[in-house]
């Protein structure tokens, strides 16, 4: 392996870096704006041209997919990552519910894209369920073990019944999902006995 080579790891990182660059811009765009937002508008919030997210992602489909895979996997790599940081799980449990939270935002902005008859969306909710189930059964199983939570919550019945209290929380400013949520998760501790 010679010099000429070393450059290509750093290329790699760096379209990596661009390609979460673009991802985070149109996540935020299609929140703020719906998934017909124009291409230059998140090219132009990401710092690109618009031939970039072309290169990146040929269709508005593949964007819209890269979009909420970037969003299930930011939200499933930072479970492990909280229950490290936190000394209680159950704190870890709101920290990280509160992530899934906004990953739900931003999904109810491409609930419309994702509810069409485009076979490129046809994997996405097995890849949601895949891939943050999992996340929410580990750091349940740690907040059980701890004590600080009741065993009897099954971790898709908990994310069913956030997703449920998000609904309607953008369009009634009378109605504050978060807040409920936190009610929900307070809810789940474990009865002391005085």
């Amino acid at each position: 392996m010679g010099d000429a080579d070393l450059p290509t790891p750093r290329k790699r990182a760096d379209a990596r870096r661009n390609a979460e660059t673009l991802l985070d811009a149109a996540a935020a765009a299609f929140v703020t704006s719906g998934v017909a937002v124009p291409v230059r508008e998140i090219a132009a919030a990401a710092g690109v041209g618009v031939g970039t997210i072309y290169r990146h992602f040929p269709t508005r489909a593949d964007l819209i997919v890269a979009v909420y895979r970037h969003q299930v996997d930011a939200c499933a790599q930072a479970g492990p990552v909280l229950l490290a940081q936190h000394t209680s799980p159950h704190a870890a449990l709101a920290s990280w519910i509160d992530l899934f939270v906004d990953f739900l935002v931003t999904k109810h902005g491409l609930a419309e894209a994702l509810q069409s008859t485009d076979p490129t969306f046809e994997t996405l909710h097995s890849y949601f369920l895949d891939n943050l189930v999992p996340v929410c059964a580990d750091i349940l199983d740690a907040a059980v073990r701890a004590e600080e939570i009741r065993s009897d919550v099954r971790p898709l019945e908990l994310m069913r019944a956030v997703g449920n209290l998000c609904i309607g929380g953008s369009s009634d400013p009378r109605y504050d999902p978060l807040r409920m949520v936190d009610v929900l998760i307070a809810g789940l501790g474990v009865a002391k006995t005085p």
